[in-house]
């Protein structure tokens, strides 16, 4: 009986730290996303056309395919995707746990050990890139023109995210698993965990290249506040 109430009483007071814990994160991750940094406007000239896209969840960065500064699909060739379509415009990235990108295709499939690895950066991560024809401008779909310095901080950023093959190409995720025709997945660098989502690289891309930025969010709701 003593060991019963010894049990009950670690188990209440572990839950109590347990909602302590969540409610603080829900507090922060509300709050701390109001307080933003830059633009930075010293450069003048500004003529290239981005985009931040959501899908209620998850962000990501979307640039034209080519310009006169970079070529993505020199990086991200058509020939990973299924489609092969060369006449793609714009090609979009987001950063996140390579578990949850191959596994968990809609929320009805997550395991709860996917779950808690994410949460506590214990597993691997991955880029997903997606070649699109048009960029159109929605509620979940934003503009962002910037300038050909920013631009290229932005490409830096990007392309230092990637985990690279020895021949300085990125080492393509060896999986069929694709959510459509015309996209791929890639090893990545760093871990995905409750304070760095993928909401939060998307974030640091905007900081990396001087556009407007929560200081820090896990969400895309802090990020798309910012350009209403």
């Amino acid at each position: 009986m003593k060991l019963l109430k010894w049990i009950i009483k670690k188990s209440v007071r572990l839950l109590i730290w347990l909602l302590a814990f969540i409610g603080i994160y829900m507090l922060a991750a509300f709050l701390i996303p109001m307080l933003s940094v830059g633009p930075d406007n010293s450069e003048e000239n500004s003529d290239i056309s981005i985009y931040i896209l959501t899908n209620g969840v998850h962000t990501d960065i979307v640039m034209p395919c080519k310009t006169n500064l970079h070529d993505w699909t020199a990086t991200i060739p058509f020939e990973d995707t299924k489609n092969k379509d060369t006449t793609a415009q714009y090609l979009a990235v987001g950063w996140g746990d390579k578990g949850f990108y191959l596994e968990t295709p809609t929320w009805a499939d997550l395991k709860v050990s996917t779950a808690v690895k994410a949460a506590f950066g214990l597993s691997t991560t991955a880029l997903h890139t997606t070649y699109y024809n048009t960029m159109l401008e929605s509620p979940d779909c934003r503009k962002i023109v910037i300038s050909k310095k920013h631009y290229l901080q932005l490409v830096k950023y990007i392309n230092s995210s990637f985990d690279m093959e020895q021949n300085g190409s990125p080492a393509l995720v060896q999986s069929d698993v694709r959510y459509g025709l015309s996209d791929a997945f890639y090893e990545a660098k760093g871990s995905y965990s409750l304070f760095t989502t993928c909401n939060t690289w998307a974030n640091s891309a905007l900081k990396s290249c001087g556009q407007k930025a929560c200081i820090w969010t896990p969400f895309d709701t802090g990020i798309f506040a910012l350009y209403e």
